[in-house]
Order: structure tokens, then C-alpha cells, then sequence
């Protein structure tokens, strides 16, 4: 059986937190820009999982469950936003959402 090290996991979280930084400054849509912060959020819990498991300790795994309490609070009240602003707007394009009266 083939095992991953240590160095594997942070080089995959390493491109995982990378793919979605680029996906936050380079997309205009909201729903793919939500998407790329989640990422982000995900390559941040695969690495304290990983550090966790190296160093055989469950502090890790622990933040983990917060991270992911916290990420289901954000994936519903930023789902909730977008939905109102489409609703307001007519559009999801962030270059489009810049004023905040209307």
C-alpha cells in the first residue's frame, strides 16, 4: 500500500489554496468566486488534518470541525446575499455590484 508523506499533502494543499486565490482575483462571477474561497477554506483544513495526522496529535482534526461548522454558517448566508442580490441586480458579475445604493 502506498502511502503519502507529509510533503505531499502540503503541496497539495499548497496548489489547492493557490487554484483558489487566482480563482478570487481573476473571476467577476460571484457564485465561481464563493467557490474559489471555499477552496481556499479546504486546502486549509486538508493541511491541519495533515499536520494533525503526522504528528499524531487530534488538535488538527479538531479545528477542522469548527472550520466546518463556520463554513456551513458562511455557505448559507453567502448563498442567501447572492440570491438577493440577483434578485435586486439582475446580475452576479462583480465588476457590475460596485454601488451601494439601488
Amino acid at each position: 500500500m502506498i502511502t503519502a508523506t507529509l510533503n505531499e499533502y502540503v503541496i497539495l494543499s499548497v496548489v489547492l489554496f493557490a487554484i483558489g486565490f487566482f480563482g478570487v482575483l481573476l473571476r467577476k462571477n460571484t457564485l465561481v468566486l464563493f467557490m474559489s474561497l471555499e477552496l481556499m477554506l479546504i486546502a486549509s483544513t486538508l493541511a491541519l488534518v495533515a499536520f494533525s495526522r503526522f504528528n499524531h496529535t487530534l488538535d488538527g482534526n479538531v479545528f477542522v470541525f469548527f472550520i466546518f461548522t463556520v463554513a456551513a454558517a458562511e455557505v448559507a448566508v453567502g448563498l442567501a446575499i447572492i440570491v438577493a442580490l440577483f434578485r435586486k441586480r439582475h446580475t452576479i458579475r462583480v465588476d457590475e455590484l460596485d454601488a451601494l445604493k439601488n
